[in-house]
């Protein structure tokens, strides 16, 4: 039985969507190729007619989530942004948390296709939350981009350094608690 465009498209879309969880999870050294289409339900023979390669995969699947990353995020406060994304939640939500937590250390060993579809993640995640990080009249120019890089790096490291450290370790929780705290403390009272 042949695949109508329409259902090769769905079937591709799944695809994506399954690695992007899958690679969260389990990075993108972590999964094969064919443990990848069976997650998906599908056959690792048909994984060419989709994708050149997993590299291809890897970088389609990661723009996808990231782009996910953003949904809600327009919708929160910075500081409302900071109690959700450096979190116990988040921390141990791997596959269905924030893609640069889960790969930035992975992509950094990638292709240049990978790291440009993070950091056009990245600049959107910065562009979103710059907009509501409230400056003064008399803020430098580019003071509210400086501090949602600073505010970023922060959270992305708080969660990947408290992934780093066991469950259940007393260290792990701390670092989520210091860092956030050190994060509300940072922003301006009426952010």
């Amino acid at each position: 039985m042949r695949v109508t465009k329409a259902q090769a498209q769905a079937n591709r879309e799944h695809i994506v969507e399954t690695a992007s969880v899958v690679f969260r999870e389990r990075g993108f050294d972590g999964v094969g190729v064919a443990d990848l289409m069976a997650a998906a339900g599908f056959t690792h023979g048909g994984f060419y007619k989709h994708f050149g390669s997993k590299a291809d995969l890897m970088a389609e699947a990661s723009a996808k989530s990231l782009e996910q990353s953003l949904i809600g995020v327009d919708a929160l406060s910075v500081k409302d942004f900071i109690d959700v994304y450096v979190s116990r939640d988040h921390r141990d939500g791997r596959a269905t948390g924030c893609t640069m937590a889960a790969l930035c250390g992975d992509a950094a060993r990638q292709s240049d296709d990978l790291k440009a579809a993070f950091a056009e993640g990245i600049e959107r995640m910065l562009q979103t939350l710059g907009e509501k990080y409230p400056t003064g009249p008399d803020a430098a120019p580019g003071e509210a981009r400086g501090k949602m890089i600073d505010l970023l790096a922060h959270a992305v490291g708080a969660i990947m350094l408290s992934r780093a450290c066991p469950d259940d370790s007393a260290l792990a929780d701390e670092i989520l608690a210091v860092c956030h705290a050190q994060m509300i403390a940072s922003l301006p009272r009426r952010a």
